[in-house]
C-alpha cells in the first residue's frame, strides 16, 4: 500500500514553508545578493489561510473554564455551583461524547471523538474540597468513559473492567477536588491510544484553598493528530489548530504576571515540550505547590505530563514559543506572544 511521508503530506497541504522552485520563480530578475537576502526574509513556516473558528475557537480556549464563555442560560444546561454550609461548591457539569469533524489546518478536518463537541474538551476547574460532579452522556458510536486525575473512589474511576459507558448510556461521576493541581481527564476505554489520539481529554484545575497570585491565566493543552491513521502524527498544536497563535498571537501585558496551564496529551509520540524565546519562565510540575521548582526556558512533558509556567514580559514585542523538537513546530506547534504595555491610568 502506498503511503506518503509527513514531509510529502506537509508540502502536498500547504503546511510547509515557501518551496525552492516558488521561490526562485519569484526572485527572477534580481540580483544574487538581493535574491538571497529575500529568500531568506521570505522563508515562512506555517499555514496557508486560516480555518473557520465558529466550531472551536483557540483564542476564546485559552482563557475559559466551566463554560464561562456561553451566555448565562447556555451556561446553565453544562454548570451549576452551589455553596455548601462548610464554603465550599458543589460543581455540576454535564459532558457528553459525540463524534464530530474538526479543522485542525485550513480546509484540513479529522474524524474526531469529542466531549461536548470540541477538542480538547471543556476545561474544568474548581477549588480544594469542592465536590464535583460530573454527568456523562454518551452520544457517540462507540463505549466511552472518563476518568478524572486525582483521589477518587474506584467506582468512579472510569478505567476498571465494567465501567466503559455504552452508545445511549448516561454516567454520574462524583468526587472531591483533590489534591490541588493541575490535572487532566481522559476516556480510559480501550484500546487508549485511539481514544486518546481521537480527543478524548480535557484539563482538569484544582485551585488551592489559599489560591495563587492574580495573573493572567490561559490553558494550553499540546496535542497532535494522526490523519493518514498510519500511527504517526501529521498536524502538531497548542490547542488544536495548526499556527492558530501565528495567525492571532496570545496577547499579553508587559509587567503582569501570566500563568500558563500546560497539559501534554500528544499521543504516539513520546515526549512533547515548549520553548520561549527571549524570556524564561518559573515551573510547578503537576501543580501540586506553591513554589516553582525551577526556571528554564524549555520544558519536555511525556504523555499526561503537565505543568504550571508563570512568567512576567519585561519588554513589548512578539515572542515566539513553539515545540523544541523542530519537525512538530514545522508541522504546526508554533505560536507568538505579543506582549503590549499597560494602558495608562
Amino acid at each position: 500500500m502506498w503511503t506518503m511521508s509527513r514531509r510529502g503530506w506537509l508540502q502536498a497541504t500547504g503546511l510547509a514553508s515557501l518551496s525552492g522552485s516558488l521561490l526562485g520563480a519569484k526572485l527572477s530578475g534580481q540580483t544574487a545578493g538581493q535574491g538571497r537576502h529575500q529568500a531568506h526574509g521570505s522563508h515562512v513556516m506555517g499555514t496557508v489561510g486560516t480555518p473557520s473558528l465558529d466550531a472551536f475557537n483557540p483564542t476564546t480556549f485559552l482563557r475559559n473554564w466551566n463554560f464561562s464563555e456561553l451566555e448565562p442560560d447556555a451556561r446553565a444546561k453544562f454548570y451549576k455551583e452551589t455553596p455548601r454550609p462548610d464554603g465550599t461548591m458543589l460543581r455540576e457539569y454535564e459532558i457528553y461524547a459525540v463524534d464530530r469533524d474538526i479543522e485542525i489546518a485550513p480546509g484540513l478536518f479529522f474524524p474526531a471523538w469529542t466531549y461536548n463537541g470540541q477538542v480538547p474538551g471543556p476545561t474544568i476547574r474548581a477549588t480544594e474540597g469542592d465536590r464535583v460532579k460530573v454527568t456523562f452522556r454518551n452520544s457517540g458510536s462507540h463505549p466511552h468513559s472518563i476518568h478524572f486525575h486525582g483521589w477518587h473512589m474506584p467506582a468512579m474511576d472510569g478505567a476498571l473492567p465494567g465501567q466503559e459507558v455504552f452508545p445511549g448510556e448516561t454516567f454520574v461521576y462524583e468526587f472531591d477536588a483533590d489534591p490541588f493541581g493541575l490535572h487532566l481527564y481522559h476516556c480510559h476505554t480501550v484500546p487508549l491510544k485511539r481514544h486518546i489520539h481521537k480527543g478524548l481529554y480535557g484539563t482538569f484545575i484544582i485551585d488551592p484553598r489559599e489560591g495563587r497570585a492574580p495573573a493572567d491565566e490561559m490553558v494550553m493543552v499540546m496535542n497532535a493528530f494522526d490523519t493518514n491513521f498510519d500511527v504517526e502524527n501529521e498536524v502538531y498544536a497548542a490547542n488544536t489548530v495548526a499556527n492558530a497563535y501565528m495567525h492571532e498571537p496570545i496577547r499579553v501585558t508587559v509587567g503582569r504576571l501570566v500563568r500558563i496551564y500546560l497539559v501534554n496529551l500528544t499521543e504516539f509520540d513520546p515526549i512533547n515540550s515548549m520553548h520561549t524565546h527571549g524570556m524564561f519562565f518559573d515551573v510547578i510540575r503537576t501543580g501540586t505547590a506553591l513554589t516553582p521548582s525551577e526556571r528554564t526556558d524549555t520544558l519536555m512533558l511525556c504523555q499526561g505530563e503537565r505543568a504550571i509556567l508563570e512568567t512576567t514580559f519585561r519588554y513589548p514585542g512578539d515572542f515566539m514559543f513553539h515545540a523544541h523538537q523542530s519537525e512538530f513546530a514545522e508541522l504546526g506547534w508554533m505560536g507568538l506572544f505579543r506582549a503590549e504595555a499597560a494602558p495608562a491610568t
